[in-house]
């Protein structure tokens, strides 16, 4: 940071008329922009449901589980801020109306209040409060806070309430608010409206917060003409009404609000010099330069349990795009609901695919559809990459198919299987709590020297996260091994297998961690890389023995 602040700037995002309108992906650009102005960022979300974290939330209805390297089970927008600004965050940066509440509880019950009337003026707002500030501490000049839902929402009061008055603890320049509103098209007047984004603005502002910007989402530009009346009508200066229209990319987002003045806007406002912060965004613009910039057209399939909801598997989703970026490929992605395996969806319908992966999900539906996919995969020749679960199905199946194991099973699904290839570690069987048996976090693992994911990650040592509690049961790792299925990583220890490999196939490769969560668009994973570079080999015609990870070819 170029100035001699110490104290660290808070943002607070918060959103207006209706759910879905992108208030993660706005606050994750601003985030990039102020980073690229050489600010040191972080972020946090501020949800209102009651649970205590999204650890035990369907997929299905809520979307993936983002998993932190300290272990936090958080929302799906860590993946959105961790993408953008390029930090590792942590469980603090995800805070719930249920954390805040059982720890007020939890307080009252130790006796902390000394026999006070606790009420949400001001235990929880002070509880808020301290969340937040406790990210300011941890180094960072810029906190952004987005806070979920939508204003009007009776489960936002108490977060829109203590962020009111954070203004009058951090003080007036080291505090900005910005409002995301809709601009509706209403075809039959062939007019964009400002009436949701007015009444927005009053809901907020009779909360005790005006706001400082108001960024309009719309599918076409707001005029000039639009910007003045909001600028008026809601009292904020006509430069800090911002046009967010809809665009090609997520990835285009930064560099729109750049052009429309929004990083400046929020410098202004917080009292920050623009000329002695200037920003050089030759790095992002040259991955909207990938983005659009493809040659190639890669059809990837993905096997999962929750593929009625695409954000269950956002993560793999956007790892799967950064690899493509990285070869200047397009990848589509086509959802495969493992249930219509091998029934509806055959060996014909895979064999159509480019490469195929099997993502991580908790539960028995669909795991007979996934063992099939790893079957036509494996003997297909199509590339696969298994994650978490992913990597169970691969043992699950080479076990009952290779080594002739017909009942071979995970406990998970059959605790009465006479070969447990996958099961709970021997210390974990007697934990009463689920919870307690889960691995979670990030852990260490050691690769093979020569192996397939030693040479795509070009280290014998990696770091990856992990959130399941099941593992490959070790007492069937020479029996694998003698089947040509490579064990290429193991914890440090030994004791735990973290990756697996067939070095006969063209990508055969599965891990019992959840490599999408450290994707970044412009730093591709080596797990997603090698996928996609196979699949344009298949994609190609070529030889899968051209392969060669490392070589000019595989670059």
């Amino acid at each position: 940071m170029a100035d001699d602040r110490k104290a660290p700037k808070f943002i607070f995002v918060t959103g207006g008329v209706s759910s879905s309108l992108g208030k993660g992906l706005t606050a994750s650009s601003l985030g990039r922009l102020l980073k690229s102005r050489g600010f040191k960022v972080t972020m946090c979300k501020l949800d209102p449901y009651i649970n205590v974290d999204p650890g035990t939330m369907n997929p299905g209805e809520h979307g993936e589980v983002f998993v932190t390297d300290d272990g936090g089970e958080t929302d799906l927008d860590l993946g959105h801020y961790e993408r953008f600004i390029d930090e590792p965050l942590n469980r603090m940066s995800n805070t719930t109306t249920g954390s805040i509440y059982s720890h007020v509880i939890a307080k009252e019950r130790h006796g902390d209040y000394l026999g006070k009337t606790v009420q949400v003026i001001p235990h929880v707002t002070d509880e808020i409060k301290s969340r937040i500030r406790r990210l300011g501490t941890q180094g960072s000049d810029i906190v952004i806070v987005e806070v979920g839902g939508t204003v009007g929402d009776i489960e936002i009061v108490p977060f829109i309430e203590a962020i009111r008055q954070y203004r009058r603890d951090a003080g007036k320049d080291n505090v900005c608010y910005i409002h995301l509103t809709l601009v509706p098209y209403l075809a039959p007047s062939g007019e964009q409206k400002t009436k949701p984004t007015q009444h927005s603005v009053t809901e907020l502002r009779s909360r005790g917060i005006q706001p400082d910007v108001i960024v309009c989402r719309s599918d076409q530009p707001i005029s000039q003409a639009l910007k003045n009346k909001i600028s008026l009508l809601c009292d904020v200066p006509i430069k800090a009404v911002v046009s967010a229209v809809d665009a090609p990319s997520i990835y285009d987002i930064p560099i729109t609000l750049h052009e429309e003045g929004l990083d400046t806007i929020v410098c202004e406002t917080l009292n920050i010099s623009t000329v002695d912060n200037p920003i050089d965004l030759s790095i992002w613009r040259n991955v909207v330069e990938r983005v659009h910039g493809t040659k190639s057209v890669l059809k990837i399939g993905v096997v999962g349990k929750y593929v009625t909801m695409s954000d269950a598997y956002l993560s793999v989703a956007e790892s799967i795009r950064h690899a493509g970026f990285a070869h200047s490929a397009k990848t589509e992605i086509t959802w495969i609901d493992a249930e219509k395996v091998p029934g509806e969806i055959d060996a014909e319908y895979l064999r159509q695919f480019d490469g195929l992966i099997i993502p991580g999900g908790f539960g028995e539906r669909g795991i007979e559809g996934m063992i099939s996919a790893a079957y036509i995969a494996r003997t297909n020749n199509i590339p696969l990459l298994g994650i978490c679960l992913g990597m169970q199905i691969m043992v699950v199946e080479y076990a009952r198919n290779v080594l002739n194991l017909a009942s071979a099973h995970s406990t998970e699904f059959d605790q009465s299987t006479s070969h447990p290839v996958i099961a709970l570690m021997a210390d974990q069987q007697n934990v009463s709590d689920m919870g307690g048996t889960m691995r979670l976090g990030a852990y260490p693992a050691m690769l093979n020297e020569g192996s397939m994911v030693a040479k795509l990650y070009g280290s014998l040592v990696v770091s990856e996260r992990h959130r399941h509690r099941y593992e490959f049961n070790a007492m069937f790792k020479d029996r694998f091994e003698a089947a040509g299925m490579m064990c290429s990583g193991t914890s440090p220890d030994g004791r735990l297998v973290e990756f697996v490999e067939l070095p006969s196939h063209p990508y055969f490769v599965g891990t019992q961690a959840h490599p999408e969560f450290k994707s970044r668009p412009d730093r591709a994973h080596p797990l997603f890389d090698g996928l996609i570079v196979a699949a344009a080999f298949r994609s190609d015609g070529r030889e899968p023995q051209i392969l060669k990870v490392g070589d000019a070819s595989y670059i």
